[in-house]
């Protein structure tokens, strides 16, 4: 049942990217931390504390700390690059392009402070298209963790992972509510089982997810809530599984639907199973300043919004 998953605590995301990092150093001596500026807002202190030697800061240049990153890795380094998602992809997507992805550079791009939650920042910084951007990149590994706990997971296991990977968390503190030991690059996670509906979620987005399927389920709708935090590579097995036995979905993020976890969904839908699908998402638009609050309830991506898109297409599906 979901109303079992209990939030623990509440903390940011990219406490989990500092505590993770500091963590996966320890262990292996190859992990170097680059930033642009930014140690503080991403968390290094205690990396820069232990590992003075092995940080680079680069200043307000991030092209040009995606091209040290890049020829870092030629020396058998891992970086770990670091600066808001906004300034992680937008302002260096031909950095990346050209030097990270296309010859398979095993570098982390690791970007705080995505979507809407970054809250009063305003649009220049609440970058709403960056999943889209890093997907696309051939090669390109892109992860959306939900909580500290697996942000602090995923921080580690990209260490051991080869090649060039997307890492995308945020600024506001939020509910935990997962363990470590669940997450695995590429595969989904199942919070409920269920008959009547799949809610696919990334991000902050599964926690909103996991609170409309509570309502849901009160009002007895069997409800599949999952966690897809690898957005590539997408776990296709898992998600027409669940497809099959529900035969209608719902995807959540905060991200424009264009392009991001509802695409993927839909595509993998396509070509395996289609089905009636509803997106909770930004609707082609830019984000404003506002509390992360304000601002998800503005923009359709509050609990209350993912009930009414589950009924949608649950009538969808019995009307189709």
């Amino acid at each position: 049942m979901l109303k079992e998953i209990q939030s623990t605590g509440s903390k940011d995301t990219r406490s989990g990217f500092g505590d993770g990092i500091a963590e996966a150093a320890r262990s292996n001596p190859n992990i170097v931390a680059l930033t642009a500026d930014l140690a503080g807002s991403m968390k290094l202190q205690q990396f820069i504390k232990e590992f003075p030697e092995r940080f680079v800061q680069c200043g307000i240049a991030e092209a040009n700390m995606m091209g040290i990153a890049a020829g870092m890795t030629i020396g058998g380094k891992i970086p770990y690059t670091t600066t808001f998602a906004n300034f992680s992809t937008g302002r260096v997507y031909d950095q990346i392009r050209q030097s990270i992805a296309y010859s398979g550079k095993n570098v982390k791009i690791c970007a705080s402070h995505a979507g809407l939650t970054l809250g009063e920042d305003g649009a220049t910084h609440q970058i709403l298209e960056d999943i889209g951007l890093m997907k696309m990149l051939p090669g390109m590994t892109v992860i959306v963790p939900c909580d500290y706990t697996q942000t602090k997971a995923a921080t580690k296991a990209i260490a051991e992972y080869q090649g060039p990977v997307y890492l995308r968390f945020g600024r506001p503190s939020w509910p935990i509510f997962t363990k470590e030991e669940d997450f695995k690059i590429g595969k989904a996670q199942f919070f409920s089982q269920g008959t009547d509906v799949s809610i696919f979620a990334c991000g902050h987005m599964v926690w909103n997810a996991i609170q409309a399927g509570v309502q849901l389920e009160e009002k007895g709708i069997s409800v599949e809530v999952i966690n897809i935090h690898t957005i590539k590579p997408l776990d296709e097995s898992a998600i027409v599984a669940s497809l099959k036995k529900t035969k209608c979905a719902v995807t959540v993020e905060e991200h424009n639907i264009i392009g991001g976890l509802g695409d993927a969904i839909a595509q993998c839908a396509v070509k395996n199973f289609p089905v009636p699908i509803e997106y909770v998402g930004t609707k082609d638009t830019f984000g404003e300043s506002g509390t992360p609050k304000e601002l998800l309830k503005k923009y359709g991506l509050d609990t209350p919004d993912i009930i009414v898109a589950a009924e949608k297409v649950l009538n969808r599906k019995k009307n189709g």
